[in-house]
């Protein structure tokens, strides 16, 4: 009840704000919250779920494939030392790069096309996964696994139940952190190669001055980012709750 309330306070709070500055300056590219949720309707006729369908349809695989392959070598790096010797320092060397800098490598390399954006979204995405799971994992006690191993536990039983419930807290929040990222280079692909999707709506809306219609495609990728958080939220506290009662057990 108390994050409803704080998430109820905040949207309030945002619209105020934006009411309270479009109705002092009277400006044409600061329209009224009111006239710009008038305004949602008329996208339907302007093929606004064809958008969404394409920005959730990238953001699901860039996600997706981040959080696989970020698993996987974070487990790496820490269960199989002499692997993490030589993975571990790339990452060091390569986490703070800003990953928007390799847009045009990658479309170079992979033209305009849904390639070439999804594979943008996975390489910022990746590395916090690879981070948060490693961090995670090493965290975990080197007792627990002994104790399986003394009870003839294979690497697969290992994993299962010591190595993925520990990461799977970490994965969440990378994927949590990761999703942010993701709308905000999502938006700067969109604009290139592309007629289809959200970042591409909002500026093609902004180029025609059509200052409700952008603030709609605005107020559109906001309520599915915030769809998009709320899930992992549940999932999160789910998890939670069900470590919380095995620490109790």
């Amino acid at each position: 009840m108390a994050k409803l309330k704080n998430t109820l306070y905040a949207f309030f709070v945002i619209h105020f704000v934006w009411w309270l500055g479009a109705t002092l300056t009277h400006w044409d590219l600061l329209p009224n919250p009111i006239d710009v949720y008038a305004y949602l309707p008329k996208l339907v006729d302007r093929d606004i779920f064809l958008h969404i369908y394409a920005s959730s349809y990238r953001i699901f695989w860039g996600l997706g494939i981040s959080t696989v392959l970020g698993v996987i070598i974070g487990v790496m790096i820490v269960r199989m030392p002499k692997f993490g010797e030589l993975v571990d320092p790339l990452i060091y060397f390569l986490y703070p790069i800003p990953k928007v800098a390799l847009l045009p490598v990658l479309m170079l390399m992979f033209g305009l096309g849904e390639v070439s954006k999804i594979s943008m979204l996975v390489i910022a995405v990746v590395f916090q996964v690879i981070v948060s799971v490693r961090d995670q994992v090493r965290q975990v006690d080197e007792s627990l696994y002994q104790s399986l191993k003394v009870l003839n536990a294979n690497k697969f039983e290992l994993m299962r139940y010591v190595t993925w419930p520990a990461s799977l807290s970490g994965v969440i929040s990378a994927i949590r952190i990761g999703l942010g990222s993701s709308f905000a280079i999502l938006f700067f692909t969109e604009v290139y190669g592309t007629e289809l999707g959200l970042g591409f709506f909002i500026m093609d809306e902004w180029t025609r001055m059509d200052y409700r219609g952008m603030y709609a495609g605005i107020v559109v990728i906001s309520f599915l980012a915030f769809l998009l958080f709320g899930l992992l939220t549940l999932l999160d506290n789910h998890f939670n709750a069900w470590r919380n009662t095995n620490a109790q057990n």
